[in-house]
């Protein structure tokens, strides 16, 4: 069975990577598109291919995320944790698209991985291995603090940008800041293609672990390359539900606060990704770096309501996709021996 098993997570990990592009990756260049910095057709291209790129460069990050993550056990048990995982994310994160509401593909992730080893350690002691004793440090905790630090460091970049542009025209801010609005769109999609490519790298070299088809630390070609195909397919075919979400229902955003909170959001990327090997999440980050630099005007235009709303589908998630995970765990108790 193991062979099977082994299918049915490269499989699943596949969907989970395109249902990332599919709903995140347009995320990238959703302010770009509502202040008329670059067309739809234009952005989706753009983000398709920086996020191939990204992803392409993403191999390094998937071996330190997976070497911080759970160690499964060997053989079937580690790799029914792997599939109960990667359904329960994808089932959460299709229903979230489908309401509109940015969420992280990564927290998904990580609640149905715990909540699949909590019910594999219930029916018979073989679930996670073990915990690694940093996972705090380089999963958890820059899951947790990315949409604080993007917020409030977005927030505050207003403040000199609306100073060096206070005796410039209107119409000369919103053209250049549009200018650097496209080229930041750009880095925030290569960004989103170097921190979430990773996903399904690790997922998948945890697979392979756990089946004896690879040794630690080396991560395989052909993985890289799904990972960046995967993504990049889901940006082409992806929807707009959660860049209309973003761009023009939480707050109210003009080229200039556009452009800073995408700048912003492109810098956590590249620092957790490259200098850090910290995973963080993308529609987190650019989520509440846009709520920042909203906030930041002299009157109210933020939607509270959807904003309590999306937080609380924030907390909701990895305790949703653990419950799920859980349930789907126990039903694959049976293949798992």
């Amino acid at each position: 069975m193991t062979p099977v098993i082994f299918g049915f997570v490269v499989l699943l990990a596949a969907a989970f990577t395109f249902l990332n592009g599919f709903r995140d990756a347009s995320t990238s260049v959703a302010l770009a598109v509502r202040t008329r910095a670059l067309t739809p057709s234009v952005a989706v291209l753009l983000a398709a291919f920086f996020n191939f790129v990204g992803a392409l460069l993403s191999a390094g990050l998937a071996v330190a995320v997976s070497q911080a993550w759970i160690s499964l056990p060997p053989g079937n048990g580690g790799l029914s944790i792997l599939v109960a995982g990667l359904a329960s994310a994808c089932a959460w994160g299709i229903l979230l698209w489908w309401r509109g509401i940015p969420a992280s593909s990564t927290h998904a992730l990580v609640g149905g991985l715990a909540g699949a080893g909590l019910a594999s350690l219930a029916v018979g002691g073989t679930g996670v291995g073990g915990v690694d004793q940093s996972l705090l440090f380089q999963v958890v905790l820059p899951l947790v603090l990315s949409p604080l630090v993007a917020y409030s460091g977005a927030f505050m970049l207003v403040y000199p940008a609306t100073w060096a542009a206070r005796h410039t025209q209107p119409n000369v801010v919103n053209h250049r800041f549009r200018r650097s609005q496209a080229i930041a769109a750009g880095a925030v999609a290569f960004g989103h293609g170097l921190q979430d490519g990773q996903r399904v790298g690790a997922v998948l070299l945890l697979a392979l672990l756990a089946a004896g088809y690879a040794d630690p630390g080396t991560i395989p070609l052909w993985v890289v390359l799904l990972s960046a195909v995967m993504m990049a397919a889901g940006t082409v075919f992806g929807g707009w539900r959660i860049s209309h979400t973003i761009a023009y229902k939480i707050t109210r955003i003009d080229p200039l606060r556009g452009s800073v909170a995408q700048i912003f959001s492109a810098v956590m990327l590249f620092v957790g990704a490259i200098g850090l090997h910290w995973p963080l999440s993308t529609t987190h980050t650019v989520t509440a770096a846009v709520l920042g630099a909203g906030e930041n005007q002299h009157f109210s235009v933020t939607n509270r309501k959807l904003v309590i709303r999306i937080v609380g589908l924030w907390l909701l998630t990895p305790l949703a996709t653990a419950a799920l995970a859980f349930v789907l765990a126990l039903a694959m108790t049976p293949f798992a021996r």
